[in-house]
């Protein structure tokens, strides 16, 4: 369990700092590059091979996979609904947060248990 909170820990913070490091470098176009999650995603699947085995690593990344489509799910929503439907940013995050933890936890349950 520590090692999973730092996992979080650590992967939430250092993208959080590049996200900031994008946004304050010109040209703006660095802001994607900078924030890029799927680096961490990437590092994190190295260090699990290198760990915890290949076996190990393939259910890391279905669960990387599992966690990418429900976030997909909740920028689609979150955007429609501030755009279309014209609510405030954070009513529309609310609902897609509870939105994001429905479909992550379904897929878990139907696909990665």
């Amino acid at each position: 369990m520590g090692e999973f909170f730092l996992r979080f820990l650590i992967g939430g913070l250092v993208v959080s700092f590049f996200a900031v490091l994008g946004d304050v470098l010109k040209p703006k176009s660095f802001a994607g590059l900078f924030g890029a999650a799927p680096s961490i995603g990437l590092a994190t699947l190295a260090l699990t091979i290198s760990s915890e085995g290949r076996v190990y690593a393939s259910k890391e990344a279905r669960s990387m996979m599992a966690g990418a489509t429900a976030f997909l799910l909740y920028a689609c929503l979150g955007s429609r609904l501030m755009m279309q439907l014209k609510w405030s940013a954070a009513r529309a995050a609310i609902l897609s947060l509870v939105i994001w933890f429905a479909t992550s936890f379904s897929l878990w349950f139907a696909l990665l248990r």
